[in-house]
């Protein structure tokens, strides 16, 4: 059949799956916006085009999915170099649709004309300009292939004015050829038995499991092997989901302010088991002080991440699914008592610790992070922005299931939350999503309220507002001798923006008064917004300074603690 430019657009998509796009129209992509209307896609009007590409990603985290976004040329497209990086860095599966100057005025600086491919090459996983329209099925079928194949990653396809509007007759490819995608998808035998053969010998052993568990679907085959060689498992932050939390074995979030447990766990370890993370400087800290004594098996699907920061003793390279599934045969069953008694100590000493074991009387973040999964059960997406309250979340949420918590980890993204969390909404209507964002973040994207009143997005929102740039502000303290330059930061009255936009909203400045507003909020059928006004200077402990061993840790001082009682954690 012989169809637009503009229609094969759409018609790849549905063949793909594709049911919503977030998007935002201009001179240069009309003629897509004008097809869309003869295709059951829902789309999704953003307010600015970066929170298409972060709607987009959140749809991805919590679907596993292609996420799509759209935006027209110029300005429009440079808006989502953001969220481009963001989805690169985390490995999440992208489409960017932009509209690009007609052929013929490329490279004349016509009105909205920027070269979209040049600038976004570095933060996308491969991107495409056409320039002709015979091309364009191959190209769009091509670029979901790309961003789902092997390591996930965006890819942006730009496309002159003229060729959407062109007509050719068109044919769905079926097949894709991309040799260098092709990858062997069964791992090597002999570094399976290696593998095998150094953790069956393990005494000390250890799992540090990233977020490529949750990108393959692995979470059942590390399961059993934490099961059957009785392994404990450290998360990184994008890995948290990969274990129940409330499982003996799961000890947490390691790195930078991982609990102290953990990131003793990791450094006196003799065997350490990394599964689908690439040993990032917020895991590791000084690299030439790693896990200096144990041996290191990683479990790879890139092999551009092997041996960049960490070599290994070991490489599995591979799915992590598949390379678990070859692994499990070759596996004693042990038990490791010792070693588990040794982190059970150091896991009581953490808790002698904890600020929410304390009697405080002010309103502190980690607080409202414990009594939100109190509220929920845990039966909620968390969608968290970057900060401080981002690590309050992965420390005091118990988090149940994966691709339970979203988060900008690589690109550490302010404002990330409110649109991300908008997508996993569209995604699951049905299931409970809360973005947890704080006054700085909030404040970047807060014009999507905008957008949940138009497409009826019922987000529910807790603004953790403690009056500061509060991670920055954390580093002032800590290293700058408290000179507090450019952190203090002003809010609105957020109550009243909620009003404006016809959002119900309360603000909750004590402890007694959380619960009934989680309950409020939890209760409402559309959007939601409160407003926790915390106490200001409130530190995340443990932190582990630049240039230092993760277990050389700044410790919350036990004068701010209650004296330990002997309680235990609340799960």
């Amino acid at each position: 059949m012989k169809l637009s430019g503009a229609q094969m657009v759409w018609e790849i998509m549905i063949r793909e799956g594709v049911d919503v796009v977030f998007g935002y129209p201009g001179g240069a992509n009309l003629p897509i916006y004008d097809a869309m209307v003869q295709y059951p896609v829902r789309h999704v009007l953003v307010r600015h085009e970066q929170c298409a590409a972060h709607m987009a990603d959140g749809y991805a985290r919590a679907t596993g999915k292609v996420g799509v976004c759209m935006a027209t040329s110029g300005p429009a497209a440079t808006n989502l170099v953001t969220g481009l990086a963001t989805a690169l860095l985390d490995s999440i599966p992208l489409v960017a649709v932009t509209g690009q100057v007609p052929t013929t005025l490329l490279g004349g600086d016509a009105f909205q004309e920027t070269d979209v491919t040049g600038v976004t090459q570095p933060v996308t996983k491969h991107n495409y300009l056409v320039t002709d329209v015979r091309e364009l099925p191959r190209v769009m079928r091509e670029a979901f292939y790309i961003a789902r194949e092997g390591r996930p990653g965006p890819v942006l396809v730009d496309i002159c004015k003229d060729v959407q509007n062109a007509k050719h007759e068109f044919e769905y490819p079926e097949k894709i050829f991309l040799p260098s995608m092709t990858r062997t998808r069964r791992p090597a035998p002999q570094a399976i038995g290696q593998a095998a053969e150094i953790i069956n010998r393990a005494r000390r052993p250890l799992i540090l499991a990233g977020h490529g568990v949750q990108i393959g679907g692995a979470e059942a085959q590390l399961m059993e092997l934490i099961e059957k060689a009785e392994i404990p498992v450290v998360t990184t932050l994008l890995g948290i989901g990969s274990i129940k939390e409330t499982n003996p074995l799961a000890l947490g979030m390691g790195g930078m302010h991982g609990e102290a447990a953990t990131n003793l766990a990791v450094q006196q370890c003799d065997v350490l088991i990394a599964i689908g993370m690439r040993f990032d400087d917020r895991v590791t800290g000084r690299l030439d002080k790693f896990a200096r004594q144990a041996k290191i098996i990683h479990f790879e699907l890139d092999p551009a991440e092997v041996g960049k920061n960490v070599k290994p003793d070991v490489t599995v390279l591979g799915d992590c699914k598949e390379t678990l599934t070859e692994l499990l045969p070759h596996i004693e069953p042990a038990r490791h008592p010792d070693w588990l008694q040794t982190i059970k100590h150091w896991q009581d000493e953490t808790h002698q610790r904890d600020i929410v074991q304390a009697e405080v009387d002010e309103l502190i973040p980690p607080y409202v992070m414990r009594a939100l999964w109190h509220a929920t059960k845990g039966n909620t997406f968390v969608v968290s922005d970057v900060g401080q309250h981002q690590m309050w979340e992965a420390q005091y949420f118990v988090h149940e299931r994966p691709r339970q918590l979203i988060t900008s980890g690589g690109l550490g993204t302010m404002g990330f939350s409110l649109p991300a969390a908008m997508g996993a909404k569209v995604a699951f209507p049905e299931q409970l999503v809360w973005a947890v964002v704080g006054d700085g973040g909030f404040q970047m994207t807060m014009q999507e309220l905008g957008t949940i009143v138009q497409e009826n997005i019922p987000i529910k929102i807790a603004i953790i507002n403690n009056g500061f740039l509060g991670m920055v502000r954390q580093w002032q303290q800590f290293f700058y001798e408290k000179r507090y330059s450019a952190t203090p930061i002003f809010s609105p009255d957020y109550v009243q923006l909620a009003a404006a936009y016809g959002i119900p909203a309360r603000m909750v400045d004590r402890k007694e008064d959380v619960a009934a507003a989680f309950a409020e909020a939890n209760a409402h059928d559309g959007p939601f917004l409160i407003e926790f006004r915390v106490k200001e200077e409130v530190n995340v402990y443990p932190m582990v300074a630049p240039g230092s061993a993760v277990d050389e840790m700044i410790r919350r001082p036990m004068a701010i603690v209650q004296e330990y009682s002997g309680v235990q954690p609340s799960w």
